[in-house]
């Protein structure tokens, strides 16, 4: 319970964090967009052994993160939410790839081992550009800008619902598992019980998404949030996303990403 109250206050850490007064934050959500996207594809165009070029790339989350005062604690603990799906999707490649492809410091790698450390970069670096974005744009703000750039309405909507709701169905989650502890004198969880709570939680969530649903529908809802004017795309947000794209673009095109990487692994080849 104490976990899942953590990673709560964790989520409505992000939406205080986003109401910051940095250079960062003042930027249109829609540029900070487009760069995320830019920093996206870059990273996930190196080869799939790519190892050393991924490396200058974490100098972005972390220059953006102190540029904009995020405690890098919180950051690293959201981004390293991805490690489980990563090592989940490249565990098996030092089964399939065995023959060495590296050294380092001495040491032999086959390709399953590189590739299974690239996949696990990568989403490292994609948790923190995530993580990073939403705590200086905010989830409202974000999914507005999202629409704005074309994105379909009904994928807006829904992730919308889903950040105003995931927290609500937290808390009752931790309702739930403190009344359990209370009345389990110290018994553990078992798979059993986890099944029952898991029931009576998705049971709640039901009843719980109906009776928003009718309150919705009876003060007006139409399928769209109506927020605040949109602000303007001003000549300051354009400049700033572009020369970030074009710093990332040149890393990537150039590869100065890698020649860096490498200088600072030293002895890898």
């Amino acid at each position: 319970m104490m976990a899942l109250a953590q990673r709560l206050l964790d989520f409505r850490e992000l939406d205080l964090l986003a109401g910051g007064v940095s250079a960062v934050h003042r930027i249109d959500a829609r540029a900070k967009v487009l760069v995320a996207l830019v920093f996206l594809i870059c990273v996930t165009s190196f080869e799939r052994h790519a190892l050393a070029p991924l490396l200058p790339y974490f100098a972005f989350p972390i220059v953006v993160a102190a540029w904009a005062g995020l405690p890098a604690g919180l950051v690293a603990r959201k981004a390293a939410l991805v490690l489980p799906f990563a090592l989940a999707v490249g565990i098996a490649s030092p089964w399939f790839e065995r023959h060495e492809i590296a050294r380092l410091a001495g040491f032999e790698f086959s390709a399953g081992w590189l590739s299974l450390a690239s996949i696990v970069l990568r989403s490292l670096l994609a948790g923190a550009a995530a993580v990073v974005l939403v705590a200086v744009t905010g989830f409202p703000s974000l999914c507005g800008a999202l629409a704005r750039l074309g994105v379909p309405r009904p994928f807006v909507v829904q992730l919308m619902f889903l950040y105003r709701y995931l927290t609500v169905l937290g808390e009752e989650a931790a309702r739930m598992m403190a009344a359990r502890e209370q009345r389990a004198c110290g018994r553990r969880l078992s798979l059993a019980g986890f099944g029952v709570l898991a029931g009576q939680l998705l049971l709640r969530s039901f009843d719980r998404a109906q009776r928003i649903y009718r309150a919705m529908r009876a003060r007006g809802f139409d399928g769209e949030f109506h927020g605040a004017t949109p602000v303007r795309l001003i000549a300051h947000d354009v400049v700033a996303a572009a020369g970030c794209c074009a710093l990332l673009v040149a890393l990537r095109v150039g590869d100065v990403a890698g020649r860096l990487g490498e200088l600072a692994l030293g002895g890898w080849r």
